[in-house]
């Protein structure tokens, strides 16, 4: 294994497992390429097709492919012998092969994710930087790594672990992991508005529809939050305004699944009749205005991961109504509220049915009347995730490390050259 040609243009590789963590990676990646341009990157995401990295040409290093599970088999075992059925332990070793042909020409691995992704970083036996995305001390006040993550980010070839949240960077400095910083959401440094309009009403609050970017789960989703909306019109009638954020697929079915649930469609705008002298429930979605539709609404109804997180960052309240799954179940709101703190509420225990509904669409009203509440998720939102950045913080670092080739990383590379690695 030779040392790569310090002289030559740095070449990283970025290691992630899952689709949030490949957004996180995506965007930590925009900001590397403005600060050194000339730096080589690939990819290789472990789960799904990797569609960040591809949105950006990053070139894809190894075999990908979409699990039933969508990566979320960890919340059901049947859905991991599902995946398993669908050639997931043989992808898995392809793409470590992958990785480990690819690793030897770079001068950095960078690891998004849990102990799948930390461990094919680990396994290359190239200096690597961590950022443990998923994980965080808020679930249960303290993170237990395990012995196995434990001792992949205590590894000298590991060169910083980034938190996506400052409790558990300090969490994990109290543990003896001196490497821990704070690194943060990189998808909320370009979480600003984009100038669409979403022709609202002034002075009307606004509710946003979070229905996941997974098909067909999105879609089942959307469908229990379109029963939510006729509930809470009932209610406030014409005092509301909803938007949607779909992903370009689920848009492009809209049409199909309105009918089907009864709705009208027409370019966008889906509405409903509740009958004669009765309001009309009206939802405008787009594909192309998470970021407007997210800072401009009053209230958030989410069932997805990431969405909802950047949404509690800017101090936006959500309710949260559990599905089917394989990712937005029960379990996972639940562990959502304890990411989340009091700024995500969830509405019953069971995938959700129209007997729930009202008790949700009652909770809704209770939200947007209590000003305290909402101004207590604005600071909860700022204590969680702590000040925008990461993008920056964790590209500087990364650009700084292959500015000083450091004298560590330079015995750790000798040391891979005389073939002190684990062999797999």
């Amino acid at each position: 294994m030779s040392i790569p040609n310090m002289a030559s243009r740095a070449r990283i590789l970025f290691v992630s497992n899952g689709h949030g963590e490949d957004n996180h990676s995506s965007h930590i990646i925009e900001t590397l390429q403005q600060l050194r341009p000339s730096v080589e990157i690939a990819a290789m995401p472990i789960v799904g097709e990797g569609r960040a990295y591809r949105r950006l040409n990053v070139p894809i290093i190894g075999p990908t492919q979409t699990m039933p599970s969508g990566g979320f088999f960890y919340m059901n075992r049947f859905q991991f012998v599902k995946d398993v059925r669908a050639g997931l332990i043989g992808l898995t070793w392809r793409q470590l092969q992958a990785v480990l042909r690819y690793a030897p020409s770079c001068d950095l691995i960078v690891s998004t994710g849990d102990i799948v992704s930390q461990s094919f970083a680990y396994l290359t036996g190239r200096p690597f930087f961590s950022f443990i995305s998923c994980l965080s001390s808020l679930y249960e006040g303290k993170l237990h790594l395990g012995p196995m993550l434990w001792h992949v980010l205590n590894s000298p070839r590991c060169q910083t672990v980034f938190t996506r949240d400052s409790y558990t960077a300090l969490d994990l400095q109290r543990q003896g992991l001196n490497k821990a910083k704070f690194g943060g959401i990189p998808s909320l440094d370009r979480q600003v508005p984009n100038g669409k309009n979403l022709h609202l009403k002034p002075h009307i609050p606004t509710i946003a529809l979070l229905p996941g970017s997974r098909l067909p789960e999105a879609a089942r989703n959307f469908n229990l939050q379109l029963q939510l909306v006729l509930e809470i019109v009932k209610l406030l009638g014409e005092k509301v305004q909803f938007r949607a954020a779909l992903v370009p697929s689920l848009m492009e079915q809209l049409p199909d699944l309105a009918k089907s649930q009864g709705w009208q469609h027409e370019d966008g705008k889906i509405t409903y009749s509740l009958g004669e002298n009765e309001p009309v429930a009206e939802v405008i979605c787009y594909s192309d205005a998470f970021n407007d539709i997210v800072c401009k609404c009053t209230l958030v109804i989410g069932m997805a991961g990431l969405a909802v997180d950047r949404a509690v960052a800017i101090g936006k309240p959500v309710i949260q109504i559990p599905g089917s799954g394989p990712q937005f179940t029960y379990q996972f709101a639940e562990a959502q509220m304890r990411l989340l703190g009091i700024s995500a509420q969830t509405i019953g225990t069971k995938p959700a049915t129209p007997e729930i509904m009202p008790f949700g669409a009652r909770k809704v009203v209770e939200t947007l009347q209590d000003s305290d509440y909402l101004a207590a998720c604005v600071k909860n939102g700022r204590d969680r995730f702590g000040t925008p950045g990461a993008s920056l913080r964790i590209a500087r670092l990364l650009s700084h490390y292959l500015e000083t080739k450091s004298e560590d990383s330079a015995m750790i590379s000798a040391e891979a050259q005389q073939g002190d690695i684990p062999t797999v």
